[in-house]
């Protein structure tokens, strides 16, 4: 694809006011504090914009354009748990984590569990940061190399350094705002491709629900040997039905909103209790129209190429090419020039608001639950505070490299060989972390002994699951569930081990005190 003027300028300006809101926040970036949840100054609209910019992510601009496009609106089904999630988190996990002066997740397990505890979440969700950047900069790299013909090294080189840079000088104030204009673009972008469908069919939006309507296209529908089969909604562990779903997406959701950095530091960035709630409930009520919009996005582009049928659009469609190609290949050979770039500034937006958030998290748990933690001077006091920042930045600028390396590799290597090694691994000692926290806010059993319990029985569980589905254990051995429902027996299981293991086992000598819901003021 070659850009047009128009399409450069417009790139060029949307890259251009990024690093300039980097440049411009570095300069308030003197402390750590700062640094980190930004002096605890935001208000709830700009965080909760910048939650959305972060859980958007890529996923929501190609893949569920792509997932509409060839099937229907399952992916979207997940999603409606999010309200959900949200108001259990907003009144019971958020006083936990606005207690005191707290900047990361992890702070709370070491008061619940102990340092070890605290070590182990911090370090799992390091890992899968990393492992999850990588790969998101991997996919950012093949957008830039087919745009401007660059070399996938020095695309991978060049995106990976862009978003180093605004991110590891401006701290998590840059991160925010960036996120903020970042989920404005997106949506622009989205909303500019949908505009050229419409006035390109005949028949205009109107045309786009009769047709999507008579095909299938809006309902919750499966696909199954080539046809679209609408869910049930029943409680089964064998198939995937809308009720389980429903279920995944309250566990994914619970997850996010208690164990995942790069969510938490949104509340502690807040000015208060009530500005982080305001947040938590302006990113749900944001992000699900967002959804359900590019969901939209991929049924219009369904009944444009089946008004308007090219080989590529079929092949998509019927499964030679990836479906995640369908929005791109739009982008590239029907968009206006101007327009084009817009929305290849949006394309660009959904990555780096994920990488920036990642980098600066990453920078953040690092210091708080593993650096500063153990590196206290040899009287027990901890270093200057200019000290930490520095190393925080030097963190975040090696964290950037690895980011770099792991895309490299990504694109030298057999890539779904090494993505699902890396998937594996991260599933395997990541397990039940919601647990974890769920036996932490709700009982007031269990210490370390029990958690580690609860930890090592949830792994072999993951360890189990991976090598059924890849039919390396005998006949007798295979799973009696959908691999779709892994995450939430995980969890479950990490929860009624721990649970029955200090209630049992390892009873806990001292009192929870404020940090269950049993003792919380």
């Amino acid at each position: 694809m070659s850009l047009s003027f128009s399409d450069l300028f417009a790139l060029i300006a949307y890259l251009s006011i990024v690093m300039a809101i980097g440049l411009y926040f570095s300069r308030k970036n003197t402390s750590t504090e700062e640094y980190f949840v930004g002096g605890r100054s935001f208000s709830g609209w700009v965080i909760g914009l910048s939650l959305v910019g972060t859980s958007i992510s890529s996923i929501t601009f190609l893949a569920y354009p792509g997932d509409a496009y060839k099937t229907a609106w399952i992916r979207y089904l997940p999603n409606l748990m999010l309200p959900v999630a949200i108001f259990v988190a907003a009144y019971v996990f958020l006083p936990f984590f606005r207690r005191g002066n707290t900047i990361t997740a992890y702070e709370y397990l070491e008061h619940r569990f102990g340092p070890s505890i605290r070590v182990y979440g911090a370090l799992t969700f390091i890992l899968g940061q990393l492992v999850r950047i990588s790969l998101i900069l991997y996919l950012l790299s093949l957008l830039i190399h087919e745009l401007t013909g660059l070399s996938p090294e020095m695309s991978i080189i060049l995106g990976g350094v862009f978003v180093a840079v605004y991110t590891i000088v401006g701290g998590i104030d840059a991160v925010i705002w960036t996120d903020v204009l970042q989920t404005i673009v997106l949506m622009l972008g989205g909303l500019f491709c949908l505009t050229v469908i419409i006035t390109s069919l005949p028949g205009g939006l109107e045309q786009i629900l009769n047709i999507a309507t008579e095909h299938g296209k809006l309902a919750f529908s499966e696909l199954k040997d080539g046809q679209l089969v609408p869910l049930e909604w029943s409680f089964s562990l064998q198939d995937k039905t809308g009720s389980m779903l429903l279920l995944l997406g309250l566990t994914a959701w619970l997850t996010e909103y208690s164990a995942n950095q790069n969510t938490v530091q949104r509340f502690c960035a807040s000015k208060s209790d009530k500005e982080a709630r305001k947040a938590m409930f302006v990113c749900a009520f944001t992000s699900l129209p967002i959804w359900a919009f590019y969901m939209f996005l991929g049924t219009a582009l369904y009944v444009f190429f089946q008004v308007f049928p090219t080989e590529t659009a079929s092949q998509i469609l019927n499964g030679e090419q990836k479906a995640e190609q369908i929005l791109p290949y739009f982008i590239n050979h029907y968009l206006p020039s101007g327009i084009a770039g817009i929305v290849i500034a949006a394309a660009l937006a959904a990555a780096m608001s994920s990488l920036d958030s990642s980098i600066n998290a990453i920078s953040t748990v690092s210091i708080v639950d593993i650096y500063k933690r153990f590196s206290c001077t040899d009287k027990g006091q901890e270093k200057e505070d200019k000290h930490y920042l520095l190393v925080a930045k030097l963190i975040a600028v090696f964290v950037s490299g690895i980011m770099i390396f792991g895309a490299m590799l990504l694109m030298n290597a057999e890539t779904k060989t090494l993505q699902d090694t890396a998937t594996i691994l991260v599933s395997i000692i990541s397990g039940g972390v919601l647990g974890i926290y769920l036996l932490g806010f709700f009982t007031n059993q269990g210490d370390a002994r029990a958690v580690w319990s609860g930890l090592i029985l949830t792994a072999l569980f993951t360890i189990w699951t991976i090598l059924a589905k890849k039919e390396l254990l005998p006949d007798g051995w295979i799973l009696p569930f959908d691999l779709y429902y892994t995450a939430i027996i995980g969890n479950l299981l990490m929860f009624v081990v721990g649970f029955i293991a200090a209630r049992f086992i390892f009873q806990r000598q001292s009192a929870v005190g404020e940090f269950s819901v049993w003792g919380k003021q």
